[in-house]
């Protein structure tokens, strides 16, 4: 049977789209696939499990970041439709419980395999996918928060999670949480080779897009040992910065004041040469009279594997 959804004005509201989502993740058989592959221990769990997941992602879809503010989907038509029932946060809270590091990985191999669909259906044969980190500010003590780098409260606990996207698609592949207090590039290189070992085909290339954060010889050597690709913002160490200030370094002249150039170069811990790009953006003669080189003029560096 089909239940007819009445569009009046009571059920109009900014979280209508909603429906839309619900219903493409439904045809595209997420609903199904996490039906399948995520297996709890517990029977009772198992029976009770799609209610409560597909409550979380009806949260996400409309923003909710707590788990107090699913209440603002009790009684909700469009949630309604799809036969599910939003029990109160702290049911919900005891369910999320249930999760192990078993299960939680469980749910990353089901996210491949979704982003595995929407390739193949793109069929791309080469994407960029951008690696970066995010700060999430807690209040309270919640576990594995720790002070670290957090620009939205300063000392603050919080967590440092680290993700990768697909620019093309953009679509979410992987992702996860770290203490507040994790360095940038921690667990990168083991976040690539996952990535590669999951979706990497002879016929896709891929090319790996991070920031100066990331720039640490341990990944580039993964990137190159599993065949893709990089491009990564350079730090500003003293032997980078002497080579890519050289006055004999050949510039070319590009759009809107800027010049590029090509070099190779060996950090002192590095064991061989790659290949960065330099780019500066010129300032007027009289300020550059006035700087230094490096501080006169614009610089930014990438280290990059592809012609």
């Amino acid at each position: 049977m089909t239940n007819k959804i009445d569009f009046v004005a009571k059920n109009l509201t900014s979280n209508a789209g909603i429906f839309l989502l619900l219903e493409n993740a439904k045809t595209n058989g997420i609903f199904e696939l996490i039906d399948t592959d995520l297996v709890f221990g517990n029977e009772s769990t198992n029976k009770i499990k799609m209610n409560h997941i597909k409550t979380m992602l009806c949260g996400h879809f409309i923003g909710i970041d707590k788990l107090e503010r699913l209440k603002l989907l009790q009684g909700y038509p469009l949630v309604n439709e799809f036969g599910i029932s939003v029990k109160e946060p702290e049911t919900v809270s005891r369910f999320l419980g249930n999760f192990s590091h078993k299960t939680t990985q469980m749910f990353r191999d089901i996210n491949f395999k979704v982003f595995n669909k929407l390739l193949y259906k793109s069929e791309l044969t080469s994407i960029t996918i951008d690696i970066d980190s995010s700060v999430i500010n807690v209040e309270g003590h919640q576990e594995g928060t720790a002070k670290g780098y957090n620009p939205k409260k300063l000392g603050n606990l919080c967590y440092n999670i680290q993700f990768a996207f697909c620019d093309e698609l953009k679509a979410y592949i992987t992702g996860f949480v770290r203490s507040g207090n994790t360095y940038t590039a921690n667990g990168a290189a083991e976040m690539i080779k996952e990535i590669v070992a999951n979706i990497k085909t002879d016929d896709l290339e891929i090319l790996f897009r991070m920031d100066s954060g990331y720039f640490d010889e341990d990944i580039i050597k993964t990137i190159e040992s599993l065949g893709c690709k990089y491009l990564i913002k350079g730090k500003e160490y003293p032997t980078l910065a002497s080579q890519v200030t050289d006055p004999s370094i050949l510039f070319i002249q590009g759009d809107e004041g800027r010049e590029t150039a090509e070099l190779l170069a060996k950090l002192n811990t590095w064991d061989k040469d790659r290949r960065f790009v330099v780019s500066r953006v010129l300032k007027p003669e009289k300020e550059r009279a006035q700087l230094s080189l490096l501080v006169g003029d614009e610089y930014e560096d990438f280290l990059c594997n592809q012609y």
